[in-house]
């Protein structure tokens, strides 16, 4: 169990890309850690842009970021909706302060961009949110992951291997 007593975050909001939420929450709980889902309302079932359905443990306000080894950020149009909640971008921001793992695949680079946490970083992305990253001060690379520090980007859903297998090695340390 390569991150047996680790613990991660996953952010959910509405229209969430199915893929890069449950192939990161079964991939971290395979690996031996423990997932908590955040949303902006604890309790709430939130639909994936598939149709599969995820339901948040917790909201930022109830999460201590010093207990938890990252957070990770899926994609889909659920990006668009965290970035509206203050403090779902203060709670990536924070993780970002505190030097843990702030992975984000696909579109979730727009928290990145909300959270401030991108100026004189290297990322990639979705290609269609590019310009965004670049404009607020990020160099980007059309890679299936980069890592700079203790940021991990992919692009898409045929990233998720290389993406996880990142994170993992990352969360052992």
């Amino acid at each position: 169990m390569e991150l047996s007593g680790k613990r991660f975050v996953i952010l959910v909001d509405t229209q969430f890309n199915d893929h890069e939420f449950w192939y990161p929450y079964f991939r971290l709980k395979e690996a031996g850690a423990e997932v908590t889902v955040v949303a902006s309302a604890a309790g709430k079932t939130y639909e994936g842009k598939y149709g599969t359905p995820a339901k948040a443990d917790k909201t930022p306000a109830e999460i201590s970021v010093a207990d938890y080894a990252g957070i990770i950020i899926p994609g889909g149009y659920a990006p668009d909706h965290m970035r509206r909640d203050q403090n779902m971008v203060s709670l990536v921001r924070a993780f970002d302060q505190q030097g843990k793992i702030v992975a984000a695949i696909c579109h979730a680079g727009w928290m990145l961009v909300s959270a401030g946490v991108l100026k004189g970083r290297t990322v990639t992305s979705f290609f269609a949110i590019k310009d965004d990253l670049v404009n607020a001060g990020a160099t980007w690379r059309d890679n299936e992951v980069v890592t700079d520090r203790n940021m991990i980007t992919s692009r898409t859903p045929e990233d998720l291997p290389a993406f996880m297998r990142t994170i993992i090695a990352a969360g052992k340390g």
